[in-house]
C-alpha cells in the first residue's frame, strides 16, 4: 500500500503526514465509511500527547466534516478507548492520531470501523485510492459536518468501562506506572486510583515533546530499576498511546507480552473463562510455546500486527492474544490491544492468588532472543530477506539450532528498517548469529 503500514498511516509530522494529507484522509475515510449511511453519521476522533496532534486533528476533521459526517472530538485518550466509544455510542468510524511508541516527531492516523476493529485490507485500498483522487462532490450549506467536544464524558466512561472488568477486589499490592509522557496520563489516575492499588504514577506530566523519551515501555530498565529501589512489588510501563503494557517484577525481572500472555491465558483456563487457546505472532518466543504445551493450551501464531492476531482470534473465536511487544487483546472486554486492560486484569490475576509478580516470570523459561534493527530504506525493506547472501545466513542459522532456535527477518510495518531477530538456547550463539545475519542485511542494500 501507499499510505497505510502495519498500523495506519505514519510519518514525520507536517514532513511526511501533513495537514494537507491528513484533510485529504479524513475526506477519503468519511467516503469510503459513510457513503451509504442514512442520516447523520458521527466519526470519534482521539489523540496521543504529541505536539502535532492538535493540528492533525484539525485538519483531519475539516476533511471529515467536508464529507458531511459530524466529528466528536475525545481529545488525549488511548487507542482502545477511541475504539470502545465508538462501539459503545453507535459511530461509523473511530480515529486515532498518534504514532504509538515512535519519538515525538512521528505521528500517525489509525481508524477503527464502527465495529470497533481495524479496517480490512480491502478498505484501506479504497481510502488509498480516494487519498489520491478526492470526491468532487464535497458538501456545503447544512449539509456540512458540526463538531461536538466529548472529551471528559469519554474519559470517565472509558475508566469506568476497564473497572468493570475486574471482579472483586484487588488488595496488598504497591505499584509504580509509567505513563511514558501519553494518553495513559489523561486516564491512569481514573483507573488505578480506584482499583484499589497502592500506586505511584510517574512520567504523566506530557508537554508535547516528552512522549516516550527516556521512559514508558520502549525504556523499561529504569523502571526495572525505580522498582527494586522503591521498595514496589510491580512496575507497570505503557507506550505513548497505551495500547500496549510491559511490567517489572518485585526483583527488576522484565515481564515482556509472552509472559503476560502464557501467565493470563493459564489462569483463565484454571477460571474456566478461556475460550479455545491463544494467539501469537511469529515473533513469541519459544518459551511461551512450550509453557503453553505443558498447560494443555494451544497456540496459534499469525504475522507481526495485532490487527491479525485479532483476525485470527475472530475465525476461531479464541478469546486472548498479542504480542511479545505488549499488544494484548483480552476479547471479552476490548476490540484491540489495550495496555490498560492488560494491567488491571495482571493485578486482578495477583491478587486473587495472592502471588507475587515473580510465579509469572518463574513460570515460564525465556529463550536467549536478540533484535537488531536495521535501516533500509522503504522502498526495498519487503525485499531484503529474500536476497542470496541474507538466505545464506539464515539457512546456516536453522542448521545450527535446529528445533531448539530460529531466525526472522522482516521488515517493520511502522519504520524504514529491518528486523533481524534470533532466538535459541546458547546466548553467545544467539549473539554472534544475530550481528550476522545483521552484517548481511547491511552489506545487501
Amino acid at each position: 500500500m501507499k499510505y497505510f503500514g502495519t498500523d495506519g498511516i505514519r510519518g514525520v509530522a507536517n514532513a511526511e503526514l501533513t495537514p494537507d494529507l491528513a484533510y485529504r484522509t479524513g475526506l477519503a475515510m468519511a467516503t469510503a465509511l459513510l457513503g451509504n449511511t442514512e442520516g447523520r453519521c458521527k466519526v470519534f476522533i482521539g489523540r496521543d500527547t504529541r505536539i502535532s496532534g492538535n493540528m492533525l486533528e484539525c485538519a483531519l476533521a475539516a476533511g471529515i466534516c467536508a464529507a458531511g459526517a459530524d466529528v466528536y472530538f475525545l481529545g488525549v485518550l488511548p487507542t482502545p478507548a477511541i475504539a470502545y466509544l465508538t462501539v459503545k455510542h453507535n459511530a461509523q468510524a473511530g480515529v486515532v492520531i498518534s504514532a504509538s511508541h515512535n519519538p515525538y516527531e512521528h505521528n500517525g492516523i489509525k481508524i477503527f470501523g464502527g465495529n470497533g476493529f481495524k479496517l480490512s485490507d480491502e478498505t484501506e485500498n479504497l481510502i488509498e485510492e480516494l487519498i489520491d483522487n478526492p470526491p468532487a462532490n464535497v458538501k456545503t450549506g447544512g449539509d456540512i459536518g458540526i463538531t461536538t467536544n466529548f472529551e471528559h464524558e469519554g474519559a470517565e466512561e472509558y475508566a469506568q468501562h476497564i473497572l468493570s472488568s475486574v471482579k472483586g477486589e484487588v488488595k496488598g499490592i504497591k505499584a509504580i506506572i509509567d505513563c511514558a509522557n501519553g494518553a495513559s496520563s489523561k486516564t491512569a489516575q481514573l483507573i488505578f486510583g480506584k482499583l484499589g492499588v497502592d500506586c505511584t504514577l510517574i512520567h504523566n506530566t506530557p508537554d508535547g515533546v516528552n512522549i516516550n523519551e527516556n521512559c514508558g515501555s520502549t525504556h523499561i530498565d529504569k523502571l526495572a530499576v525505580m522498582v527494586k529501589e522503591g521498595g514496589y512489588d510491580i512496575g507497570i510501563a505503557f507506550d505513548g498511546d497505551a495500547d500496549r503494557c510491559l511490567m517489572v517484577d518485585e526483583n527488576g525481572n522484565i515481564i515482556d507480552g509472552d509472559i503476560i500472555m502464557g501467565t493470563l491465558a493459564k489462569y483463565m483456563k484454571e477460571q474456566g473463562v478461556l475460550k479455545g487457546g491463544v494467539v501469537a505472532t511469529v515473533m513469541s518466543n519459544l518459551g511461551l510455546h512450550v509453557f503453553l504445551k505443558e498447560n494443555g493450551i494451544d497456540i496459534l501464531t499469525t504475522k507481526v500486527g495485532d490487527r491479525y492476531v485479532l483476525e485470527e482470534m475472530i475465525k476461531k473465536g479464541y478469546n486472548i492474544g498479542g504480542e511479545q511487544s505488549g499488544h494484548m487483546i483480552v476479547s471479552d472486554f476490548a476490540t484491540t490491544g489495550d495496555g490498560q486492560l492488560t494491567a488491571v486484569k495482571v493485578l486482578e490475576m495477583l491478587s486473587s492468588m495472592n502471588a507475587k509478580p515473580s510465579a509469572m516470570t518463574d513460570s515460564i523459561q525465556i529463550y536467549p532472543q536478540i533484535m537488531i534493527n536495521v535501516n533500509v530504506p522503504n522502498d526495498i525493506k519487503k525485499t531484503v530477506a529474500q536476497l542470496p547472501a541474507v538466505l545464506e545466513v539464515a539457512k546456516e542459522i536453522e542448521e545450527v539450532f535446529q528445533d531448539k532456535g530460529r531466525v526472522l527477518i522482516r521488515p517493520s510495518g511502522t519504520e524504514a528498517k529491518v528486523r533481524v531477530m534470533v532466538e535459541g538456547n546458547d546466548l553467545e550463539k544467539v549473539k554472534m548469529f544475530a550481528e550476522k545475519a545483521a552484517e548481511a542485511v547491511r552489506k545487501s542494500i
